[in-house]
C-alpha cells in the first residue's frame, strides 16, 4: 500500500471515543486492532526505507571516509515527514479500510 498518498493528519487530533465503538462494540478490541495495524504499517515503511537507503551503502566501513550524500538526506527527511503509523491506522479504521476478524468469537459463535 502506498502510505505516501494517504491524506491524514500528521499531528495528534482529539477524537470522539464513540467512533471507536463501531463494529465490535468494544473499545479495547478496536484499540488492539489499531495497534496491530500500526505495527504492520511501521514494518512496511521501515523495510521500504531500508531498501532505499541500501542503495547508498558503501562496501567498506571506514570512519575516515564519512561523507555527506544529499540524496540520502532527502530520502530520510521525506520519510520523517510522513504521517505516523498510528495516525495512518486510525484513518484506515475510521474509513472502514481495515479487514479484521476474531477467530475466538467465530469458533464460539459469540458474534456481538
Amino acid at each position: 500500500m502506498d502510505f505516501k498518498k494517504i491524506k491524514t493528519e500528521t499531528t495528534a487530533v482529539t477524537r470522539n471515543t464513540t467512533d471507536f465503538y463501531k463494529n465490535t462494540n468494544n473499545v479495547y478490541e478496536n484499540l488492539s486492532i489499531l495497534s496491530k495495524r500500526a505495527n504492520q504499517i511501521a514494518t512496511e515503511i521501515k523495510e521500504e526505507l531500508h531498501s532505499k537507503l541500501q542503495e547508498f551503502a558503501t562496501p567498506n566501513d571506514n570512519l575516515e571516509e564519512v561523507f555527506e550524500n544529499r540524496e540520502q538526506i532527502e530520502v530520510a527527511k521525506y520519510y520523517e515527514h510522513l504521517a505516523k503509523p498510528t495516525l495512518l491506522s486510525i484513518n484506515e479504521f475510521l474509513t472502514d479500510k481495515i479487514y479484521y476478524r476474531n477467530p475466538v468469537k467465530e469458533a464460539s459463535g459469540n458474534q456481538f
